[in-house]
């Protein structure tokens, strides 16, 4: 099984599987991705963690379909791509947390989809590759933005140029990573976040990685107006006054989820 989905209520967590060809992208996992973050929608759900069946994340493309599709137009290539990035911005575009719990480590396009996830999770000797240059590639998926906004411009030149492997340690320290896990329990830890979450206020979580992930791409005069507008509503929602009151009252706030 090339990917699967597994509900557990207030989580959706994505299995990549193709463990014999680490991870490599498919079709299957395209279609899971979709349809968790559809499944996103629903009240219950509080966060979406993506992680793999075998010992590597997943390792972006596999060349021996990219080998076939040179004999198509190349209009027909860009639609290929265009369903990877449609994935990449659902992935963005998810309306709860998505997770990435991130095994061995991750490359090409499977770099691009833990980058554009909210928190990491990485085990221990995990490395992050973007080799596209050494056949003759160059990256798609995001991956130049969402190197360039969470990098060094010369780290991400060195990742892209020189297809040098980044250690899980140096994304830690810069801050990539949020968390390091021993082999084998990067999903622990990914399961830990998503009870931190789902023990918050879903709605004020929804509009702050939103709010967030424009932060990026818009002034600052912008951002000043977008949060603006988001605080005054979050002030007169409901989560906010159990929020406030709990605070006041000293106990832990009760958000219904």
């Amino acid at each position: 099984m090339s990917a699967r989905i597994e509900d557990k209520g207030d989580r959706i967590i994505v299995w990549n599987g193709n463990a014999h060809k680490r991870g490599a992208l498919s079709p299957e996992l395209y279609a899971c991705i979709t349809q968790a973050v559809a499944l996103a929608s629903e009240p219950r759900v509080r966060a979406v963690i993506l992680t793999s069946e075998g010992d590597f994340f997943c390792a972006g493309g596999d060349l021996n379909v990219l080998i076939a599709r040179r004999d198509l137009a190349e209009g027909e290539r860009r639609g290929k791509i265009d369903e990877l990035h449609d994935v990449v911005r659902a992935i963005r575009g998810c309306p709860v947390p998505v997770i990435a719990a991130v095994e061995g480590g991750a490359a090409g396009a499977g770099l691009s989809f833990a980058l554009a996830c909210d928190l990491i999770v990485a085990a221990k000797g995990a490395k992050f590759t973007a080799a596209y240059v050494k056949a003759g590639l160059v990256p798609d998926g995001g991956l130049t933005a969402s190197l360039a906004r969470a990098l060094p411009r010369q780290l991400s030149m060195e990742m892209c140029l020189l297809a040098q492997p980044v250690t899980v340690d140096r994304m830690h320290d810069l801050g990539v990573v949020n968390a390091l896990a021993e082999p084998g329990t990067a999903m622990d830890g990914a399961m830990a976040y998503a009870d931190r979450l789902a023990q918050g206020p879903r709605q004020a979580q929804s509009v702050i990685r939103g709010l967030v992930a424009q932060g990026y791409d818009v002034t600052e005069a912008a951002q000043l107006d977008a949060e603006r507008n988001a605080m005054a509503h979050a002030a007169g929602a409901d989560e906010a006054a159990e929020g406030i009151a709990a605070f006041l009252e000293k106990r832990k706030p009760n958000y219904g989820g």
